[in-house]
């Protein structure tokens, strides 16, 4: 049986029960530290780096880890550069000093530039939900993916928490049926793909609403990020500006169009509110600075089979004539070309069909509803 010392996000049990995939027995857990080090946030960062220098790193010691509690704890980590190192540690809390022997994740030297002193109460308040969501969807792949494979999806894997967390402290729903998450039994879950998204086949039971139980039943879900959209409206120049670019799924389907007329749209980052991605994606893909938002919808795109979920704005910018042309990020192959078009042309493309992206049209359609106040409180 091993021990090791944690310095860092770990230190949080609940995320540390996560990736170890059982409950942490009582006694294996005592508070410790590290002679000659001390603990930062690494600068601009949200996460700590250990650094050897004078001082007294605060953590806790874990005893009595198996082959595959290390093996978990290396799969975790080992994506990011870290290595164990073996040092001493005390336990003054505990009345048992030691020193004891004990093993420890250090990052590859140079690898962070330290800012200001690390909380681990702060990145709990900040962060600790989402990122035991996030660890508990890594170890979904434990034996399957390499740490390298994790490390490159683990931005998907966070947006992907981070809407679970928006999903709680934010939510929107009218629900008249009284019917909640202590209403759903899951008996089991795997993920068959991973990737830029994941699909989840998920085995549940619910009650219904005349009390008995449905279930067990079987659920394939595609899991997608919460995504911001965005249709651009100038009210002095009375126009929206669009944009244009090849879209997957309408290739997947056979249309003979797939290149897509839509707003501006993107994936909500884990940190990020929905009007800070907002406001990123104007930039990224058009070139706009908005003025203001108009909340016009939060909603799921199809909620029997995707997580996907849409916070729909209206922004108010200036759209002169030579506002148009090309964009998008080159790390994303981004291939994104912007039209302006005037609120009467749009409304016509709306009743002949012709816009076949429904945020589009949900968003026209309450642009139509609200567009006297904007032109008149502009």
């Amino acid at each position: 049986m091993k021990s090791l010392f944690f310095y860092g996000t770990l230190c949080h049990l609940p995320l540390l029960e996560a990736v170890l995939g059982r409950a942490l027995v009582q006694g294996d857990v005592q508070d410790a530290e590290l002679a000659g080090h001390r603990i930062y946030w690494v600068k601009d960062q949200q996460f700590p780096v250990i650094v050897k220098e004078a001082g007294r790193a605060q953590g806790i010691l874990l005893a009595n880890l198996s082959d595959e509690d290390v093996a978990r704890l290396d799969f975790y980590e080992g994506g990011y550069g870290y290595e164990l190192r073996e040092l001493s540690v005390d336990t003054p809390q505990a009345g048992d000093v030691g020193p004891h022997a004990a093993k420890v994740y250090f990052p590859d030297p140079g690898m962070w530039e330290k800012g200001a002193d690390w909380s681990l109460t702060d990145w709990v308040a900040r962060w600790g939900d989402m990122t035991v969501l996030a660890a508990t969807e890594e170890l979904h792949y434990f034996g399957r993916y390499s740490p390298e494979r994790i490390a490159e999806m683990f931005p998907t894997i966070r947006a992907r928490a981070w809407a679970k967390v928006n999903a709680t402290s934010r939510n929107h729903a009218h629900s008249p049926g009284g019917m909640g998450l202590d209403h759903v039994t899951e008996h089991g879950r795997t993920y068959p793909y991973a990737g830029f998204f994941a699909m989840s086949d998920v085995t549940l039971s619910h009650k219904s609403f005349a009390g008995a139980e449905l279930g067990p039943m079987e659920r394939a879900v595609f899991m997608a990020t919460d995504a911001v959209i965005l249709l651009p409206y100038d009210p002095v120049r009375d126009r929206v500006l669009l944009v244009e670019q090849f879209r997957a799924g309408a290739y997947m389907r056979g249309d003979e169009k797939p290149w897509q007329l839509e707003p501006i749209a993107g994936r909500i980052d884990a940190g990020e509110t929905p009007q800070q991605a907002a406001m990123r994606e104007a930039e990224e893909e058009a070139g706009l600075t908005l003025r203001h938002l108009e909340e016009v919808a939060h909603c799921y795109a199809s909620p029997g089979c995707s997580t996907e979920y849409f916070d729909i704005y209206v922004g108010l910018a200036d759209l002169p004539d030579n506002i148009t042309g090309d964009a998008g990020l080159d790390s994303e192959q981004e291939d994104i070309r912007s039209y302006v078009f005037s609120f009467d042309e749009l409304m016509q493309m709306v009743d002949k069909m012709q816009t076949v992206n429904a945020p589009l049209v949900l968003a026209a359609l309450w642009l139509a509803r609200h567009r006297d106040r904007l032109r008149t409180t502009s």
